[in-house]
């Protein structure tokens, strides 16, 4: 009894049945019944009519056999599982003719599917790397965005892909050889079956996994993805990748910014080659994944290796010093 005289109450289910009631209800079965008195101590037992009061004697309780007590649960379960079932067996015929009609007509309707929100976005990433079996393709521009957050993330889903025999190639942009943070989350799979490169420039963030699925996103503040399950496109992209990868430098490789003889770096003729088809600082910036104050310092250099005493200038210089055919031709 409680102390405002109430009975104690056992929250708990008959499944995760007490060990006190256990004890009763054992020995209730071994001798016949207990005395009521015994049974205040675990009142699950008539709560879950376990016990029953003893018809020649309301001081003792019997037991119900366990087969009944097991057979009263089972049969509402039991009961549910074939309704279940039968809806299931209901859904399937109404929806059975249409499932030829939907592959031939409108199957192709679901190769490309907008993703919007970064939860679904991650949801739907999160499927789509649970299904990879092979190989998962990425883009992944540097900046200021990259924050220690999604490295974090990424680090996670590339530890699970590599335990699961997945091998991961990864494109990053030169800038991204001048992040602690980003060499140490390389140096985690320096081993393992991933594989790092740069490249001066990279347009946008590009995932894919084997031939089957890949994302890319349709706004700035990538709060909307497409993904595509389309595999002439998925395909494409794979093509696109290996275009890149082919022309990128191993991570391991050292320092892609070396002085060519002309006296011009290699994210300088980068810089260069973006200057002259018009684009502003800030565009220049994001494409080589560096921030503005940086672009501007390399554009001072490339300034003063050209001898250029203002920015209109620059241009022309660079068009006419014949470093943009150079680079072409070592391509």
């Amino acid at each position: 009894m409680g102390k405002n005289g109430t009975k104690a109450i056992h929250p708990h289910a008959v499944t995760d049945l007490c060990e006190e009631g256990s004890r009763l209800y054992a020995n209730a079965l071994r001798s016949g019944r207990i005395p009521r008195a015994d049974a205040e101590s675990a009142p699950c037992l008539t709560e879950f009519a376990l016990l029953h009061p003893d018809p020649d004697d309301p001081n003792w309780l019997r037991p119900i056999p366990p087969s009944v007590a097991l057979a009263q649960r089972l049969t509402p379960i039991e009961r549910e599982i074939s309704e279940h079932r039968r809806l299931t067996i209901a859904l399937t015929e109404v929806f059975e003719p249409f499932m030829t009609l939907s592959t031939q007509e409108t199957g192709s309707s679901h190769s490309i599917t907008v993703v919007e929100g970064l939860d679904r976005i991650n949801a739907a990433l999160d499927l789509a790397t649970a299904e990879c079996k092979v190989e998962m393709l990425t883009v992944q521009p540097s900046g200021p965005r990259s924050t220690e957050k999604r490295l974090l993330e990424a680090l996670e889903r590339d530890k699970t892909l590599i335990d699961r025999g997945v091998r991961i190639r990864t494109l990053y942009q030169h800038t991204a050889r001048y992040s602690p943070e980003r060499l140490a989350y390389v140096d985690r799979f320096a081993n393992g079956k991933a594989e790092y490169r740069t490249i001066d420039e990279l347009v946008e963030r590009l995932i894919i996994c084997d031939e089957t699925v890949a994302f890319i996103p349709v706004r700035d503040d990538r709060q909307i993805a497409l993904e595509l399950r389309h595999r002439g496109l998925v395909r494409y992209l794979i093509k696109v990748f290996e275009f890149m990868w082919n022309r990128a430098v191993p991570l391991s490789a050292g320092a892609p910014y070396e002085t060519a003889p002309d006296g011009i770096t290699e994210i300088q003729h980068s810089i260069a080659k973006l200057l002259v088809e018009g684009h502003v600082d800030e565009a220049i910036a994001r494409r080589l994944g560096m921030n503005v104050r940086t672009c501007r310092a390399h554009i001072a250099k490339l300034a003063s290796a050209l001898g250029s005493g203002s920015r209109a200038q620059l241009g022309y210089l660079i068009a006419q010093s014949g470093i943009l055919k150079q680079e072409g031709a070592d391509e």
